[in-house]
């Protein structure tokens, strides 16, 4: 651990809490780490980018002049070397940490892409289930397989690179409004007229801007909220999968289950098994 600036500057595979498993392959480090108790951590900034996806509990942010929030099955990106200072919330966390030596950088590079910004995901997209399918990777029941491992990261990655950190130009008020109302009423039964009567738009002009500043339909956003939020609840045994369907806006648990395997790439009930390290 050095001194940059003021700031603790942590090496490779150094985090503050407690590190449950270290592993490293492909040229990136991926580490199961927790603490155990609510506690604001030092300003800090890290040797090598990574990505953290959170797993349990919630977690505070202030980087840059932002602070940030993020609940369980969120996932941020972070470069090597800029100052951030976190805070841990009760009753505690756990992350899968996934660092990137050099030379993805450089492959990165090779192909005129280059992770230099910070990318969150707190909505289910793409990021965070490539970041999933990792973690299933890793810790599966055999030794990971050098090529998935390296696929996926070479996927996150690119996935990441080409997230544009903001869409040309202001986005409608509208829209905003829009994204706010889905982020908040995603359980509920919702009609494309509705919506667009909220926004005083046509629907089809809705629909065609939804899709060019967000990257996806209003569908496809929904579900992915959905099945984020489905992640959550299966955090605890003794809330059946047909609860959480009804609970989430699912007409049943086949089309909640079509729905998770859709976004997820595996089922609720094997993803519920995978929870647990």
């Amino acid at each position: 651990m050095a001194e940059s600036g003021g700031q603790q500057a942590l090496g490779a595979g150094t985090f503050y809490g407690a590190v449950q498993s270290r592993h490293e392959q492909c040229d990136a480090i991926f580490t199961d780490l927790r603490h155990r108790s609510p506690r604001k951590l030092p300003a800090h900034s890290h040797e090598l980018p990574f990505f953290a996806l959170l797993m349990e509990g919630l977690y505070g942010e202030r980087y840059g002049r932002e602070d940030r929030q993020f609940r369980p099955f969120t996932l941020h990106f972070r470069p090597a070397g800029v100052p951030h200072q976190d805070e841990v919330g009760p009753p505690g966390v756990r992350f899968f940490e996934i660092e990137l030596r050099p030379s993805w950088r450089a492959r990165l590079a090779d192909c005129s892409a280059a992770l230099d910004v910070a990318r969150d995901d707190c909505k289910g997209g793409e990021l965070l289930w490539l970041a999933m399918k990792l973690y299933r990777e890793v810790h599966g029941s055999h030794p990971a397989d050098d090529l998935s491992v390296e696929s996926l990261l070479a996927e996150l990655m690119a996935a990441a690179a080409r997230v544009p950190s903001d869409v040309k130009g202001p986005r409608p008020a509208w829209l905003r409004r829009t994204i706010d109302k889905l982020s908040v009423d995603y359980a509920e039964r919702l009609t494309l007229h509705d919506l667009s009567r909220e926004a005083g738009v046509h629907p089809v002009h809705l629909s065609r801007v939804f899709r060019k500043c967000v990257g996806e339909g209003i569908g496809e956003h929904v579900r992915r909220l959905r099945v984020r939020a489905a992640c959550e609840h299966m955090r605890f045994p003794e809330v059946s999968i047909a609860e959480i369907s009804v609970a989430l806006g699912f007409a049943d648990q086949s089309h909640f289950t079509r729905a998770f395997r859709r976004v997820a790439g595996i089922t609720p009930m094997a993803f519920r098994s995978q929870l647990e390290l």
